[in-house]
């Protein structure tokens, strides 16, 4: 149980960390090839936006994993 909780802590930092970076900070390059996507037009902010709330959430619910553990 330990390790379970130590592993959803690691993961609930990095998730928080990349997320907060790329919604509230806008660093896209945290994205693998955004910026090259985004120059040819196949991706645009909404995009990475939704994958900064994705992590961000992400990282919220593994921060409730390692309270409930």
């Amino acid at each position: 149980m330990k390790i379970l909780k130590i592993i959803s802590l690691i993961l609930a930092l990095a998730f928080i960390f990349f997320g907060y970076n790329i919604y509230f900070k806008k660093k896209y390059k945290l994205i693998n090839n955004f910026e090259k996507d985004y120059k040819n037009g196949l991706k645009d902010e909404k995009y990475a936006k939704k994958v900064g709330l994705i992590e961000l959430l992400l990282g919220i619910f593994f921060i409730i994993l390692f309270l409930v553990l």
